[in-house]
């Protein structure tokens, strides 16, 4: 039987591995089978140098999926992972804050151009259904609020970087040297910016599998 070594690299996993069922990592069909599928992968890892990484606030999205916290096999998930704060002090290039102030100013510019077309399409409700009951003008205007919302995420956070725990991730894994694992476009966009190793969902997925079949 041939057995696999695998370097000594470390990995940074984002919340999204666990609950994107259609990610393509073929890891199992609920999150409880992905994360026990991880712990044992972890475990091996470990024994061969390699760590499996999450900052403390991805930490924090992800159990905040779970009401009961204490489940053993979550419990056993986070011993097998290192939990680790980035180094907020690490210099990023100039050119990577351009780039985010220029791409929050188009964003913003965005949003608010969508703001204002669905304002009109709420005041042409507003208009034609001025003699409904405040419950029924309820119902009528929830379509609208509902595209609203929707064009606006679409347009202000798809394929951006939106949160600081995202943020936590990518300077670990820069820091670290790290492979960046995640299926959010918006964390693989600024990793690339700002030079980060990243392992594409179905890669880490076969990847896995090929240390569990060992």
């Amino acid at each position: 039987m041939i057995c696999y070594h695998f370097t000594m690299d470390h990995y940074i996993l984002d919340t999204n591995l666990f609950f994107n069922m259609e990610a393509g990592l073929d890891l199992g069909r609920d999150t409880e089978t992905v994360v026990r599928t991880i712990t044992k992968t972890a475990a091996i890892l470990r024994k061969q140098g390699s760590r499996m990484y999450m900052p403390p606030r991805i930490m924090e999205e992800f159990l905040s999926f779970f009401e009961n916290k204490n489940q053993k096999f979550i419990q056993e998930f986070q011993q097998e992972l290192v939990i680790q704060s980035p180094d907020i002090h690490t210099e990023i290039p100039a050119s990577a804050f351009y780039q985010f102030v220029e791409e929050t100013r188009g964003r913003s510019y965005r949003g608010l151009t969508i703001a204002e077309e669905e304002i009109q399409k709420g005041a042409q409700v507003f208009l034609s259904q001025s003699e409904l009951s405040k419950k029924d003008f309820e119902i009528k205007i929830g379509p609208v609020i509902r595209h609203f919302r929707e064009r606006y995420r679409q347009a202000t956070r798809f394929g951006f970087l939106d949160s600081v725990a995202d943020l936590d991730s990518i300077m670990l894994a820069k820091q670290l040297n790290a492979y960046l694992v995640s299926t959010d476009e918006g964390v693989i966009k600024w990793g690339r910016i700002l030079g980060v190793k990243e392992m594409l969902a179905p890669v880490f997925g076969r990847m896995v599998q090929k240390i569990l079949e060992q």
